[in-house]
């Protein structure tokens, strides 16, 4: 017989499979999740979900997709968090410490409590990268940084009010435009799809069923 444990989601109790994740759970539960699905498999980051296990202080951070439930879990999910997001224009910035200290001076407020790091649902060292962001070591930043999900669940347990994924986008665009070398092959694909190279691609594709696509990807050639 499967094991069953107790949930609590959004301070209901619910009895559900030990198996499943939290994601599973609002479902077999009656839920109908409309927002905050996204990839359900890790990476989108959609659906940021925060719970506390009866008895214990700690809060936890997570995403809801890939996190099995627990006994007596407090569940609450968190499908967007206002994330502070500075508008500026990549051709017109530079590389340098000001422009991270004009955008984003709130990561110099930074108390050093490294909140933000263990609630990262991507186990990132994320105080880390904002020290490197405070120093303009961007390609630093932007390398510590670079399997970030754009959760915000960092940013929800920030004192200091640090949009702590924003900045570190901001670091690894400019590491793109203006650190690393120009990606030649790249470049050169953007300007074959603006010449209309792969349209009668593209066209054959959107021409196709379902079954033919998934026919398509799963027998498709991976690059080793």
């Amino acid at each position: 017989m499967e094991e069953m444990v107790n949930v609590y989601l959004y301070g209901k109790q619910y009895t559900v499979p030990a198996s499943l994740t939290i994601m599973e759970a609002f479902e077999y539960s009656g839920y109908q999740l409309v927002r905050g699905c996204g990839c359900r498999n890790g990476f989108c980051g959609a659906c940021a979900t925060i719970y506390r296990i009866k008895g214990e202080n700690a809060l936890h951070g997570c995403l809801a997709c890939s996190t099995k439930v627990e006994d007596n879990m407090y569940v609450a999910s968190i499908p967007f968090f206002p994330l502070e997001k500075k508008i500026y224009n990549i051709e017109e910035i530079k590389p340098t410490q000001e422009i991270m200290m004009q955008l984003y001076p709130e990561i110099y407020k930074c108390i050093g409590c490294n909140a933000c790091t263990k609630a990262c649902s991507q186990d990132l060292e994320v105080m880390q990268y904002i020290a490197y962001a405070q120093r303009g070591e961007y390609e630093k930043c932007a390398e510590a940084s670079f399997d970030c999900v754009m959760c915000g669940i960092c940013s929800s347990r920030c004192p200091a009010g640090i949009s702590h994924p924003q900045v570190a986008l901001l670091a690894r665009r400019l590491t793109g435009k203006y650190i690393k070398p120009e990606a030649k092959h790249l470049t050169q694909r953007v300007e074959d799809i603006a010449e209309g190279k792969f349209d009668e691609a593209v066209a054959d594709i959107m021409s196709k069923s379902v079954d033919e696509l998934k026919e398509m990807y799963n027998n498709r050639d991976i690059e080793k």
